[in-house]
């Protein structure tokens, strides 16, 4: 994986101004640790860093290959996991290759196919190719979003970059944020609405759409979006087809020139990610595969049950390793860097986040990336089989809105009269759910609720899911670590997303079908494990260490938060018992500790980035 950045301007000579695209690539650095590059002509500047991962004496960026009288040149985030077939498929047709690696597999297919060749892709990717003949860019993100891409468009002036920190250091960019941006960062956040880049003029390229640029101006397109469309197989052909998906996209996954190990909850998704990997390594002879799971001091002491976090992975992730054979390594972080981590997980995202499901995902890829650079996740499986409980409530399913906004109206009694009359946040927060339900791909024929069922999955799989993947995208290559993410294979999740609910949910249970086509790859104890989120810290030391942090903001009369939010009644939770606060927020409780993280992190992105209101 890499950063990428771009400059171009018709009416500068941008060779007069190394030093911008040299400081916008280098605000990427820990995105790619191991080299840099810049290209700059007239009216164009690329930038780039790279993290090797194929071929890594070869694959410099920006890369550059003449063709005839015309040139081309790319810069590149990501991984194509059919590379070898187009490679074959391209000599075929005459072009020959000067490395192993996917980049110029890239390159050589936007020179032969042209912007077509993005219905060839299969892979996780952004990149963008200067045509120096026609003076047009080309800038690509990848079907479902995995990879992130910003830009800029103003006044003749692109701007773009693999993190919105690498526009901000264009020195014409100022950090200005509208009540639009607002409503983003206090009720929408940290599910950002697509294309919405939260600072103003600053966009982000959709999930499978592909920009243009030359001296006309500025299109953008769709190259691939779901379609609906009557499912074929039965229950048992599904599952098959399922099992055979995964299995070909964890092994296109794992090809690479460097280790790649798994991150292991003991749950279903990752569980099943990992014996495809170890078989993998079997298979090679690559020996024991690496397995690696998070926690938190004392937490065994303090953890207990609830409806969102029904039991704790220990014993799980030791059930799996037994089965797997893995070399497993166990993290463990305590307050004192779960609370530091609040801050790097701002300056990691440019903008609030997860609060410290942020941090702690953080510190775990940090520690990971000592000894790997290339790992896989389970992210986005209960997106796309329909894992999480509010697919199976009935006061989420008839619930208005997003089911994970159903406490917007609590968190907006939380912040000042004032700014809510502004930002109007639960008026925006319905019109971006009824935005949402207009763009569902409807199927004609299906009962009422087969038809909520399909909205269900659309919202999670183009609200929530990318909420997910940008967070492991920047907590990651935050650290140089690459994750890969098997779930999002687009064919995956084209066949699963026209699977009738009542098969997704067979044997009366999330992710039913997923369940079934795991036999006898899991062992049944863990086929039958019910979902359990992303572990957070339950030691009562976290609570009065952010308690402690918010206090003091609220003591600073120089906090730019206090702006936003009802001074009163955050003080009243903070001195009082905020053990007893919760709201339910993505799929678990959004808790004291929680919330006043959140506000930590709020602060810290106003001070730090020194935002102005527009």
């Amino acid at each position: 994986m890499c950063g990428i950045t771009g400059w171009i301007e018709w009416d500068k000579d941008l060779t007069q101004h190394p030093s911008i695209i040299e400081n916008m690539a280098c605000t990427l650095m820990n995105r790619g640790p191991d080299a840099t590059g810049t290209w700059i002509t007239q009216h164009c500047a690329l930038g780039h860093r790279r993290l090797s991962v194929m071929d890594p004496a070869n694959g410099a960026q920006p890369m550059i290959r003449k063709y005839g009288e015309n040139s081309f040149t790319l810069v590149y985030n990501g991984e194509l996991y059919n590379a070898p077939e187009l490679k074959k498929e391209l000599e075929q047709l005459g072009h020959s290759f000067g490395t192993s690696c996917d980049t110029e597999v890239l390159l050589v297919s936007y020179i032969q196919w042209g912007r077509a060749c993005v219905d060839r892709l299969n892979g996780i990717f952004a990149f963008g190719v200067w045509n120096s003949q026609d003076q047009s860019l080309f800038l690509v993100r990848d079907r479902l979003g995995v990879k992130p891409l910003f830009y800029s468009y103003k006044e003749g002036r692109l701007l773009f970059g693999s993190e919105p920190k690498s526009i901000l250091a264009h020195p014409e960019f100022p950090a200005q944020i509208s009540g639009e941006g607002l409503a983003e960062i206090f009720a929408v956040s940290p599910a950002r609405t697509p294309g919405h880049g939260i600072y103003r003029n600053m966009s982000e390229l959709k999930p499978g759409h592909c920009l243009t640029l030359n001296r006309n101006g500025l299109s953008i397109r769709s190259y691939w979006k779901l379609e609906s469309k009557p499912h074929e197989h039965d229950i048992e052909t599904t599952a098959q087809v399922i099992q055979e998906l995964l299995k070909d996209t964890v092994e296109r996954q794992m090809a690479s020139d460097v280790p790649i190990c798994t991150l292991l909850s003991g749950g279903l998704d990752s569980s099943a990610l990992s014996a495809y990997a170890a078989n993998y390594n079997r298979e090679h002879a690559l020996g024991a595969l690496h397995t690696y799971s998070i926690d938190y001091v004392d937490n065994d002491k303090h953890f207990k049950a609830n409806s969102f976090q029904p039991n704790s992975d220990a014993p799980w992730i030791k059930r799996m390793t037994e089965f797997l054979g893995s070399e497993h390594h166990y993290l463990e972080f305590d307050t004192p860097e779960l609370i530091e981590s609040l801050k790097t997980a701002v300056y990691a995202r440019d903008l609030p986040g997860m609060a410290d499901v942020d941090g702690s995902l953080y510190l775990f890829c940090r520690e990971i990336k000592k000894d790997a650079t290339v790992a896989i996740s389970g992210e986005a499986a209960d997106e796309i089989f329909g894992g999480y409980p509010w697919f199976h409530r009935e006061e989420t399913l008839a619930a208005n809105t997003f089911p994970w906004a159903m406490a917007t109206q609590d968190r907006v009694d939380l912040l000042a009269p004032d700014f809510v009359n502004w930002v109007k946040p639960v008026q925006y927060v319905q019109e971006r759910y009824r935005q949402a339900l207009s763009e569902v791909p409807r199927l004609s024929g299906e009962n009422q609720q087969q038809n909520r069922m399909r909205e269900m999955s659309y919202l999670n799989i183009t609200r929530f899911m990318p909420t997910l993947l940008d967070r492991k995208d920047r907590m990651s290559m935050a650290v140089g670590l690459e994750v890969r993410v098997p779930f999002c294979d687009h064919r995956l999740v084209e066949y699963v997303w026209n699977i009738p609910w009542e098969i997704k949910s067979s044997g009366d249970r999330e992710k039913g079908i997923l369940r079934k086509a795991l036999r006898g790859i899991l062992p049944e104890d863990v086929l039958t494990r019910k979902k359990s989120p992303y572990p957070k810290t339950h030691n009562p030391s976290y609570l009065a260490a952010v308690r402690a942090c918010v206090l003091d903001i609220l003591d600073d009369p120089n906090s730019p938060l206090l702006a936003f939010i009802d001074v009163p009644k955050i003080r009243a939770l903070a001195e009082g018992d905020a053990s007893q606060f919760n709201l339910p927020w993505f799929g678990q409780l959004m808790t004291g500790p929680q919330l006043f993280a959140y506000l930590i992190q709020v602060d810290t992105w106003l001070r730090h980035y020194k935002v102005s209101i527009y």
